[in-house]
Formats: C-alpha cells, structure tokens, sequence
C-alpha cells in the first residue's frame, strides 16, 4: 500500500514562500499523476495543482503565477513551491497520487498565512 507524507507546512507572512514536500513510500514514477489539493475551514478540498506522468502540469486560477510543482522520481517526492502568499492561502494542504485508477490522500499538512 502506498503512502504519501506530507512535510513543510507552518506559518508564514503574507508575502512569504513556503515550499511543501510529499515524499511517497514507493517508486513515483508509475504514479500517472500527483497534486496538491487543499482545504480551508468550512470550504471544500479544492484542486491547487496537479503534474502527470509527462510532467504536464495544471493550476488553479487563484495560484497561477505563484506555486510551482514539480516532482523529482529520484527521490521519490512531489513539491509545491508557494511565492507571495496571501492570507486566502491559509488551508491544510493535502498530497494526492493516482497509480492504476487508485488515488491515496496524504495526512496533510498545515498553511497559515498571517502577519
């Protein structure tokens, strides 16, 4: 069974960048996708960004411009690199990897945003 684990959370300045890894227990590269998803109180998990296999990638609207994710299948891990946050960032931020139709959700990890 695979399992993600999330790691690089915490408080930030509005303005500031934080950089979140999800390291999985197992080889990535037969994962045919991964991304970021996050969760503000009293909102829906929604879709942050996403990269395939091919490494294509997609955003949100909210965060284009300003997280980057990238994914290094040496290592095994998927990162979300976050310039200029903002306090509407602020969520639990969670991993999620897609092998063989089959999803599995990381722990998550916490954002906040605030001065």
């Amino acid at each position: 069974q695979v399992q993600l684990v999330e790691s690089g959370g915490g408080l930030v300045q509005p303005g500031g960048s934080l950089r979140l890894s999800c390291a999985a227990s197992t080889s990535i590269s037969s994962f045919s996708s991964m991304g970021w998803y996050r969760q503000a109180p009293g909102k829906q998990r929604e879709l942050v960004a996403l990269i395939t296999s091919e490494r294509n990638t997609n955003y949100a609207d909210s965060v284009k411009g300003r997280f980057t994710i990238s994914r290094d299948n040496t290592k095994n891990t998927v990162y979300l690199q976050m310039n200029s946050l903002k306090p509407e960032d602020t969520a639990v931020y969670y991993c999620k990897a897609v092998r063989f139709g089959l999803q599995t959700w990381g722990q998550g990890t916490q954002v906040t945003v605030s001065s």
